[in-house]
């Protein structure tokens, strides 16, 4: 394996992940193309010798450790594929079949898989299935399988949305399924899964040897977010929509040295949410002060929208100016897009921020109060750096990339002000 040709590095995509794993691959090959050019001129200074010169020595390096000589061309950059095929079946009764078209023998494989995608998924006949959570789980256990019969080094999942998260926790005679979950990958030889700002990060506390990898979009919501408002202005106020997301937005609002506020809510378990206009939820009461304010709100996952829904009215009675929501995984589930729609042109809020970690077609990303923020550079340069065993502190900690980003807004905002001068 060299640096610029991660030849054991493999990525099988599940129909349900193939658009989030295009979008992987593409970022992998321009990372190794940016390393092999700082390779190719760190060499061409260091001895003295042409860009093409070097190219070539990278090149025959490259054909003495590897086993076979291709037949790529030594005087350009040829990118690595990453891809590898597969056939996924669906037969009539149901079923899911997986079958890999190419060898992955000894290499690192990361499947991919959107278990919250909800729309037509294509399959290796040309037909098109909507595949619900339950469905798209089931097709990558079998694509697991498939992987793991075929002799790789590792077998890690890409799961940006983690199926069942939110079923952590007892509060009767219910399961810990979130828990059973990773204990399955587990028992069938997955040995990390990396993930998107999980529901509860208990729940990697269950797992013997497997890793979980929790990212978190905070820096990529806040590049957004720095196009709507400036982050530094004195009447930009936190609020966590309840008690379970204050670590969130505290630390949204640490890193914007912002205000926080919280909306205490209280649910009636007697009753089950089944849209944003019928939740459970019994009151909502705010502790801190949003008259006139800008309001940023973030969650870990919008679901039907109640909660948000309810909370942006709360923040509008009390005086809010402007909200602007945020949250991770936007399942957007049921007639969720619809309510927001209704709440937007009510005045309820000004935008929402989500990621590309949930698959959504243009029925919501055309909506004028919709903003997608891209994850998959992030989970490329995770994968790559975990392929290179190198640390992924700086992925997981965005403390130092934001501030990054309001001295930058800060450096904007000054020049702008000279100009108008």
């Amino acid at each position: 394996m060299t640096v610029h040709d991660p030849s054991s590095l493999g990525i099988v995509a599940c129909p349900g992940g193939e658009a989030f794993a295009r979008e992987i691959v593409a970022h992998l090959r321009q990372i190794y193309r940016r390393r092999f050019e700082k390779r190719v001129a760190r060499l061409s200074e260091k001895y003295g010798i042409s860009r093409e010169d070097a190219i070539r020595e990278i090149s025959l390096f490259s054909d003495l450790v590897h086993p076979s000589v291709n037949g790529k061309n030594t005087e350009v950059y040829v990118p690595p594929q990453f891809h590898i095929p597969a056939a996924f079946v669906r037969f009539a009764n149901g079923e899911l079949k997986t079958e890999l078209l190419s060898s992955v023998r000894d290499k690192e494989v990361y499947i991919v898989q959107d278990v919250e995608n909800r729309y037509p998924q294509r399959f290796s006949d040309g037909k098109e299935y909507t595949l619900s959570v339950n469905d798209n789980f089931i097709m990558l256990l079998v694509t697991i399988d498939a992987v793991l019969q075929s002799s790789p080094k590792s077998v890690s999942l890409v799961l940006p949305s983690y199926p069942y998260a939110r079923q952590h926790k007892k509060k009767g005679r219910e399961g810990l399924t979130a828990a059973r979950v990773g204990q399955i990958f587990e028992f069938l030889g997955v040995s990390r899964i990396i993930t998107l700002d999980i529901h509860s990060t208990e729940i990697q506390n269950s797992f013997n040897t497997l890793r979980l990898e929790n990212l978190h979009a905070s820096y990529q919501i806040l590049l957004k977010l720095s196009d709507l408002v400036d982050l530094q202005h004195e009447d930009l106020v936190v609020v966590a929509p309840d008690t379970g997301s204050v670590s969130r937005n505290k630390f949204y609002a640490g890193s914007l040295k912002k205000p926080l506020a919280v909306i205490y809510k209280e649910r009636d378990y007697s009753k089950v949410s089944t849209d944003a206009s019928n939740s459970n939820i019994s009151s909502l009461k705010l502790l801190g002060n949003v008259q006139g304010k800008t309001v940023f709100m973030a969650d870990d996952m919008l679901g039907t929208g109640g909660t948000l829904i309810k909370a942006m009215r709360l923040l509008k009675e009390e005086g809010a100016e402007r909200i602007i929501c945020a949250v991770s995984l936007p399942l957007f589930t049921g007639d969720a897009v619809e309510h927001f729609e209704q709440a937007y042109r009510e005045g309820l809020f000004h935008r929402v921020i989500g990621t590309n970690a949930v698959y959504h077609e243009d029925d919501l990303l055309s909506r004028e109060w919709y903003i997608s923020a891209n994850v998959s550079n992030l989970f490329a340069r995770t994968i790559s750096r975990l392929h290179h065993r190198q640390s992924l502190s700086p992925l997981l900690d965005n403390s130092s990339i934001i501030q990054w980003l309001l001295k930058k807004q800060e450096r904007k905002k000054a020049r702008e002000e000279g100009e108008e001068a």
